[in-house]
């Protein structure tokens, strides 16, 4: 085939060679000041190049957008570049705008352009948009292209259409993968779980992906672990997608012990493999073992992923491992490691859990950007470590920024008010949430200001507060905080009225009687102190034993209360030390 002279003239040029070649930001942004410099931006192929370059993750939208409005006559390929990049993007919405503007030009629209604008519509949840798109396809006589119609099931399954999406799936007798694994997926989003296997079973063939869809419907949708494990015992061959959707499924329904056993019978493990377990054993309270794991992925040379950092961190935060969650700090540093929001959001949390309240704010303060999580917990943070008034100005901070607010965030400010004794303002801002923000109040919301007026003895408003709430107060933790102030105040009378109604809520465990009991021995009311505890006996109820986490020279150390171990080897170490100072 013979090129024209000017694209032959442009194929010799080094700058397109380069283009072609070019990876990072500061290396397009040199090519494009050239390209503009000697007028080859004018050059469709030269700009539908630099366009490909931008959208394909290099840089932003917003730059990709600069450049396509100095394009005097942008093409099909141009404007599908655009189109597609949006639809990859944050911002899909965007590509539906680029695909309005596109049918206002002269330039026609093709099989290629219709895919990438379902997309962004399946992203916007958009199903009207989607229908809007469906109508022009079958006006311009796109109906029978296979790539097309495809794009069209899946933005009926996403949207939820699934019997639009059948109808499209059955009406067409050329049907590919895509086509089959779109309908199942459709169906699996759905929970139709009896509906996809038996479209499962029907298909003439199958992928890799098809049984992936399948182990995770049953293993995460519906719960169904060991028919998902089924499908997966009868697989002709696995890769890793399908080794880590079965455990994640596993994890998903809390089943750790069989997560572990099919993790260590992987016959290669990948980075997400890993952070599959190390999140499930923080989820699932074992957080000595997700950090255990993690040390163990690190020794085996597996560089973790910001999945399994935030499992790390919130290891530490539930542990309290302050040493441990600032070498993970340092490490990600160190290692170069993508620190999102959501990592560090987890460190924030990690430092205010564990009291470090300078590095809390120092991480707070040193975030590019901030979402309502951030300003949530380091609210909660300040709470919860007795600075109520800080967590008040923040709060102030955020209203006068003017950054979304939701019921945790009130739930955390009222929890701060709460820690800190501030009644009046906590009652002011329980009634701005209702009036000013039209937020509805949460059980736990009541909880808090119930708690709040308990403990600064105005027992009677609690009290009252509970006994008008909206909804019923089936929260034992809305008595049982009433019980607990009773004892601070000395409410004998109340005390009872609360234990009463514990015991018709069936929430009447030995730490309320306990309480009961030690309310009627401070007062010298003695049989009233026996005739609880036999109660308590008769009942065989046992008292939970406590337990405690430290952190000693980098590694955990639980000690629960009554073993007779741990109590063995802290009296070896009070001998020890006793032989030391005597010879001393």
């Amino acid at each position: 085939m013979t090129l024209s002279p000017s694209i032959e003239f442009l194929l010799k040029n080094p700058l397109f060679s380069l283009l072609q070649r070019s990876k990072t930001t500061s290396e397009i942004i040199q090519i494009h000041a050239q390209l503009i410099k000697t007028n080859l931006i004018s050059n469709t192929l030269a700009a539908s190049r630099l366009i490909v370059s931008v959208t394909s993750g290099a840089l932003n939208m917003d730059y990709a957008e600069m450049m396509f409005a100095q394009i005097e006559k942008p093409n099909t390929f141009i404007w599908n570049t655009m189109i597609k990049g949006y639809a990859e993007s944050s911002s899909p919405s965007r590509a539906f705008y680029f695909y309005g503007r596109m049918r206002m030009g002269s330039v026609s629209v093709d099989n290629y352009t219709y895919p990438f604008v379902l997309k962004a519509c399946q992203l916007m949840l958009g199903l009207h948009e989607g229908r809007m798109v469906h109508a022009e396809v079958l006006k311009k006589g796109f109906g029978f292209d296979l790539f097309v119609r495809n794009g069209l099931i899946s933005m009926y399954c996403r949207c939820g259409e699934t019997a639009s999406a059948r109808a499209l799936f059955d009406g067409f007798r050329e049907k590919d993968l895509v086509s089959w694994n779109s309908m199942i997926g459709g169906y699996v989003g759905r929970g139709e779980m009896n509906e996809a296997e038996k479209l499962f079973d029907a298909m003439p063939e199958r992928d890799l992906f098809s049984w992936a869809i399948m182990i995770d419907g049953y293993g995460k949708k519906l719960g169904d672990v060991a028919r998902a494990r089924l499908l997966f015992n009868t697989m002709p061959e696995r890769d890793l997608v399908i080794w880590n959707s079965m455990i994640d499924g596993y994890v998903s329904h809390g089943e750790m012990f069989s997560a572990r056993q099919l993790f260590e019978e992987m016959p290669e493990k990948n980075v997400i493999s890993w952070s599959i377990m190390i999140d499930g054993y923080t989820r699932s309270g074992n957080c000595k073992e997700a950090l255990s794991l993690f040390k163990q992925m690190l020794r085996e040379g597996i560089v973790p992923d910001k999945v399994s950092v935030a499992g790390a961190i919130s290891a530490c935060s539930q542990l309290g491992a302050l040493d441990q969650g600032r070498w993970i700090h340092i490490y990600i540093h160190k290692k170069k490691i993508i620190s999102d929001i959501v990592v560090q959001t987890a460190l924030l949390d990690m430092y205010m859990r564990c009291g470090s309240l300078d590095e809390a704010r120092g991480m707070f303060n040193s975030m590019p950007e901030r979402n309502i999580i951030s300003w949530n917990v380091m609210i909660v943070g300040l709470g919860i470590n007795g600075v109520g008034e800080e967590a008040l100005e923040l709060f102030s901070q955020m209203e006068t920024q003017g950054n979304l607010m939701d019921d945790l965030t009130f739930l955390g400010v009222l929890s701060a008010c709460n820690h800190a004794g501030l009644v009046t303002q906590g009652l002011q801002i329980f009634n701005r949430m209702r009036i000013a923000y039209g937020i509805k109040p949460k059980l736990e919301h009541y909880g808090c200001l119930i708690d709040l007026l308990g403990r600064a003895g105005r027992l009677d408003e609690a009290k009252d507060v509970i006994e008008t709430m909206p909804m019923e107060p089936s929260s034992a933790s809305l008595w049982g905080s009433i019980l607990a102030a009773c004892r601070i105040h000395r409410r004998v009378a109340l005390a009872e009225v609360s234990l009463q109604r514990l015991v018709e809520l069936k929430a009447d465990d030995c730490g309320a009687y306990v309480l009961m009991s030690n309310i009627y021995a401070e007062e010298g009311m003695w049989k009233d102190v026996w005739r609880i505890r036999k109660l308590v006996t008769d009942r065989g109820m046992k008292k939970e034993r406590g337990s405690s986490v430290i952190e000693v020279d980098g590694t955990i150390e639980e000690f629960v209360n009554g073993d007779s171990s741990i109590t063995e080897e802290i009296n070896l170490v009070i001998r020890s030390l006793s032989k030391v100072m005597v010879s001393k």
